[in-house]
């Protein structure tokens, strides 16, 4: 479970207050039939109060893919969003839904501790599993008594069924033997408001009565319940997450003292600030104005102000809660949701979503408001687009209908129609929505939803701003953040190749220490082998390089710190956030419904994390042609690279020095190639050596770069390959006879010699070989070339 963390002490809080900018005019409109200008009315009163984030564009946008940028734009009418034509969407349901609209069902229920969608006939209880991949499959079941259904919830180990009768009973059944046992109260005394089954070591279930909290164990071998312990005070209604494990608490004439409850446990309250319309009216906060969500492991209490139109942000603490922020609203009626620890509030009159990442402790939206949309699976070959007079009849409903009911934290349940959508994030077209590398590349390792997207999305900018020559040190903070996330990610206990280890590292089990995220604090804390000729030989050499074939105006240094105050910026927040949390513990029984959260870190490395052998492949490699133009300010980009690749920790592929070599060879910087070589920018490899050699055909000292580097490495047959094929054979014979390399065929050697027309030399190298290889003598080399020094003496 999230077990909340203590307030910091003293509370430095950070207030973002954002003062709403809806004119009265907007608010009326909104309350009422959204106008048909609506979206961009919204958006613009956004825009105008510079509330929203820079993630919409100003000029002509950057393209994410290569191609027609409009393509990119209009994921609906590619991904088939059931809008019209050219619809633009960063959220949508999947279509088709779950249905569950059976003939003589008594409700819908949502079970968000086991992801049950339930519903209750006269003698059964039909319940589907909620899984990432819905089944679309016929529907489980269990026997039960007749009589009326308030609520259903199983067990969490799913032994049995709690079945709310009325307000004043619950029965029991067990799944095993088929036997009840019923829960009743006085109905003069106190009303049952609801219940739930929890993971609390001490009890199973908890009731929530107008008079406090019972906290019962229940016995499956008895099939009863015993009390626990009893929390007496007056509650008017509760609000409560499995994935939280919170109980909100309203009390008071207008429900707006909360006392918070975890495992049973009172661990804060708090009282909620709501506007008066009229100077002696006394508003009274209801149910629907309150939302849980859970974001980044923090757990959050979001307030609806209907009169001030504005949505308060409260973060839970054990022991107190905190006022984090204001969100403007635009709609008298709102729902919020939970997608992949991004913030969805639905604006339900003016039927659009707008998105909020508060990792950053930003409050600001990081889109304009934009509509839902139904999308079809891409699968589907029907029509991909369709008139917003069609959106009814495309699945038997409305989008934003009277029988939309959201469930936690992502779920969306047509009780009119019988269906359950699942939202999701279009990644694509937030991606494609802002032309900041860096900010979107943040925001994508964040997520785990759509781990290939993911992938595809960062090796897909990093492309693109290479293509479209961003300024080096934008590029430089998008490859941070690439190679960062990886190493944080490898940290995390994962096993991919590509990290280099330090000596106490590879003393212990050869397993990496699991790391929390959020504590990992900047380089400092975590063991970093860097390349210290990278990191070295960079700086001290970069100024020798002429900067005007560079095609850049800022040094090396500049670069360091722009891409280095990035991320000190980022674990400055991190760290601090640990300062005042202790780490958050999860149960296995706390997993968000597809949420990415309860997939394993391993999972999440091996498809989101981008490896510097996968940049190179899906980065360099493709731009490589393209860049050949250029080719000095692909060099500088690589540059950049090395230098993140070793501040990270990682290892570069050795094809991308060969590359590098290519490219200033192409410019005929062969100095630098040396430069580079020597002070070990280029880290040695054999890879290296022969591309150096071949280089050397147009340059001679590169050559011997390549033959040195060669004997370096101690690939010795190499190197008396390339000795041989010099003409230094000799040389090379005496090397073989030193290392004893016996791989090299003897013939190669005894050509060389006949080709000098020596026959001291060719006796010479006859007599080593029929000493240093006792076989020789049986070949039919040793015959024939007896024959040839036989001639010429």
């Amino acid at each position: 479970m999230l077990q909340l963390p203590r307030a910091p002490r003293p509370i430095h809080l950070r207030l973002m207050v954002c003062t709403p900018p809806t004119p009265r005019a907007l608010r009326l409109a909104f309350q009422q039939t959204p106008p048909p200008n609506a979206l961009a009315e919204c958006s613009r009163v956004l825009k105008k109060s510079g509330q929203m984030k820079l993630l919409h564009r100003e000029k002509e946008p950057a393209s994410v893919f290569e191609g027609n940028r409009k393509n990119v734009l209009l994921s609906g009418k590619m991904q088939g969003g059931l809008g019209s034509v050219g619809t633009l969407s960063h959220a949508y349901v999947q279509h088709p839904p779950l249905r569950c609209d059976i003939p003589d069902i008594r409700g819908i229920f949502y079970d968000d501790a086991n992801k049950f969608l339930i519903a209750p006939t006269a003698d059964r209880i039909l319940y589907w599993k909620i899984t990432p991949s819905t089944p679309a499959g016929p529907p489980n079941s269990d026997p039960i008594n007749d009589g009326p259904v308030l609520s259903v919830r199983y067990s969490l180990d799913q032994k049995a069924i709690g079945i709310q009768r009325s307000n004043h009973e619950v029965e029991f059944r067990n799944r095993e033997t088929g036997e009840t046992c019923n829960k009743k109260w006085r109905v003069d005394s106190e009303t049952l408001l609801g219940f739930f089954w929890t993971d609390c070591p001490t009890y199973d279930v908890i009731f929530v009565k107008t008079s406090g909290l019972d906290l019962l164990a229940y016995e499956p071998q008895s099939n009863a319940l015993r009390l626990v312990d009893s929390k007496k005070f007056n509650v008017s209604w509760y609000l409560y997450t499995h994935e939280s494990r919170l109980i909100v608490l309203a009390s008071g004439m207008q429900c707006t003292l909360f006392t918070g409850y975890q495992w049973g446990c009172q661990i804060a309250k708090v009282e909620m600030t709501v506007s008066k319309s009229e100077a002696n009216s006394k508003p009274v906060l209801a149910a629907d104005d309150v939302h849980i969500v859970t974001v980044y492991g923090r757990i959050y209490c979001l307030q609806l102000d209907r009169v001030s139109m504005t949505l308060n942000m409260y973060r839970f603490y054990r022991d107190a809660v905190v006022h984090q922020g204001t969100l403007p609203t635009y709609s008298s009626r709102i729902a919020v949701s939970a997608v992949d620890n991004i913030i969805m509030v639905h604006q339900i009159d003016a039927k659009v979503v707008i998105l909020y990442d508060i990792f950053m402790d930003s409050y600001a939206p990081i889109s304009a408001p934009l509509p839902l949309l139904v999308r079809r699976l891409p699968s589907n070959n029907r029509q991909a687009t369709q008139s917003s007079d069609n959106q009814s009849s495309a699945y038997g409903g409305t989008l934003y209908g009277e029988g939309w009911n959201f469930l936690n934290p992502d779920l969306v349940c047509d009780v009119e129609n019988g269906l359950l959508w699942k939202l999701h994030l279009d990644l694509e077209a937030i991606a494609a929505s802002t032309s900041d590398a860096p900010s979107v590349l943040e925001f994508l390792q964040r997520r785990k939803s759509d781990l290939s997207m993911v992938k595809t999305l960062s090796l897909a900018i990093v492309r693109t701003v290479i293509l479209e020559r961003r300024p080096i040190t934008m590029v430089a903070k998008a490859m941070d953040v690439v190679l960062d996330s990886y190493s944080r990610l490898m940290k995390m206990g994962s096993d991919l190749p590509g990290v280099r280890r330090t000596s106490e590292q590879n003393l212990q089990s050869g397993v990496q220490p699991v790391v929390n995220p959020d504590s990992s604090s900047g380089d400092g804390n975590r063991p970093v082998q860097s390349n210290s000729g990278v990191e070295h030989g960079i700086a001290n050499h970069t100024a020798n390089v002429d900067r005007t074939l560079l095609n850049t105006s800022s040094d090396s240094d500049d670069i360091t710190n722009a891409s280095g105050g990035a991320n000190q910026e980022m674990s400055g927040l991190q760290a601090s956030d640990v300062a005042e949390r202790k780490p958050l513990v999860v149960g296995k029984d706390s997993r968000p419904l597809a949420s990415g959260t309860s997939m394993q870190h391993g999972t999440h490395v091996a498809n989101v994390a981008v490896s510097p052998s996968e940049m190179f492949e899906s980065v360099f490699v493709l731009v490589e042609d393209e860049m050949m133009g250029d080719p000095a300010y692909l060099v500088s980009i690589i540059m950049e690279f090395l230098r993140s690749v070793s501040k990270a920790g990682l290892k570069a592929p050795p094809n991308l020095y060969v590359m590098t070599t290519t490219l200033l060879a192409h410019s005929n910087r062969y100095p630098e190639i040396m430069l580079f070589v020597s002070n070990k920018i280029l880290e040695p490899s054999k890879e290296l050596a022969m591309q150096l050699m071949e280089l050397g055909r147009q340059n001679s000292p590169t050559r011997k770069l390549g033959v040195d580097m060669l004997r370096e490495r101690g690939l010795h047959q190499d190197y008396v390959s390339a000795l041989l094929q010099d003409g230094y054979y000799l040389e090379a014979l005496r090397y073989a006879r030193k290392y004893k390399v016996i791989t090299v065929p003897p013939a190669l050697f005894l050509e060389e010699a006949v080709a000098t027309n020596s026959a001291k030399n060719l006796a010479a190298v006859l007599s080593f070989f029929t000493e240093f290889v006792p076989t020789f003598k049986t070949t039919s080399d040793y015959a024939r070339y007896r024959h040839i020094l036989s001639e010429m003496i």
